[in-house]
């Protein structure tokens, strides 16, 4: 006998504790944080998103990569209050390989800015040589982007 009450499809019990905003909400704040000096997984986050709402594939793919590319670019931003090249060169003397290393290759090299560590120094070794922001965010999300999108294709 036919109920007359509508079916309800049942969500997962990893479903009910964040609808889809909430669930961006959260991966854009763990895309941001871990992108900073701070340490997180915004990876993971990701994935639970996507597992969770599948159909969320672009929007989350697109607000991790927002969220963890403005996360670089404060540590951009860190990095443009540090002391003026001159005085730190003094201070270290030959120790500045690192930056001459990054300054031969300019913001191309922020593609990298996702690597766990080094990214985060890369951004602030950017904003400390004064790089042009619009070509260091550039590079800091395309690299960004890539590592979303590899991790999102990898589980869809």
């Amino acid at each position: 006998m036919p109920s007359d009450q509508p079916s309800v499809t049942k969500k997962p019990h990893y479903c009910l504790y964040m609808d889809e905003s909430a669930s961006l909400l959260a991966l854009f704040t763990s895309s941001f944080l871990a992108a900073t000096l701070l340490p997180g997984g915004s990876e993971a986050v990701l994935v639970g998103v996507l597992i969770a709402y599948p159909d969320l594939f672009w929007p989350a793919l697109n607000v991790a990569t927002l969220g963890n590319t403005l996360g670089g670019l404060s540590s951009y931003v860190i990095g443009r209050f540090l002391p003026d090249e001159q005085a730190l060169s003094k201070k270290l003397g030959r120790h500045v390989h690192g930056l001459e290393w990054t300054r031969r290759r300019g913001a191309p090299i922020l593609f990298l800015s996702w690597l766990p560590l080094i990214g985060d120094i890369l951004c602030v070794a950017a904003g400390w040589l004064r790089i042009n922001w619009a070509s260091a965010a550039f590079f800091i999300a395309i690299g960004k982007f890539a590592r979303y999108w590899v991790i999102a294709a990898a589980i869809s």
